[in-house]
């Protein structure tokens, strides 16, 4: 989740595409491999950084904190951080986020019914390579 210079032509790309679409900004905002699945886990309660990390076991300690930072920073995750021994610290969807659990919703079945269709054609592939 490096910066990118202000000047580069990929920066300015960017933001004439954010600008330009709706669908460019919603995709900049949740791209990244782990945040729609944070948003996902995240969708039925309030959770705690270690309860997210038993959720999402793949995801480094390291890029389960830059995605929640980049969540919060652009209003979709609310922190709420206690001022205890030790402290305690919990994530939970913002009323925007919350807007988006239908689309991710879709995407989920639409996700399961493309994932058939492929493995029916990987399969109808495979045994076509397999008789020749």
């Amino acid at each position: 989740m490096g910066k990118r210079k202000t000047t580069s032509t990929n920066f300015q790309n960017l933001k004439n595409l954010v600008d330009f679409c709706g669908m460019i900004y919603a995709i900049d905002i949740l791209g990244g491999r782990w945040k729609l699945v944070i948003l996902y886990k995240l969708e039925r309660r309030t959770l705690r950084f270690g309860e997210l990390k038993e959720l999402i076991p793949d995801v480094s300690d390291r890029m389960l904190t830059l995605h929640l930072q980049e969540l919060e920073k652009n209003g979709l995750v609310i922190r709420t951080a206690y001022a205890e021994v030790p402290p305690r610290v919990e994530y939970t969807l913002s009323e925007s986020a919350r807007m988006l659990i239908p689309v991710w919703q879709q995407l989920e079945n639409w996700g399961l019914k493309h994932r058939t269709i492929m493995d029916k054609d990987f399969h109808r592939t495979w045994e076509n390579d397999q008789t020749d």
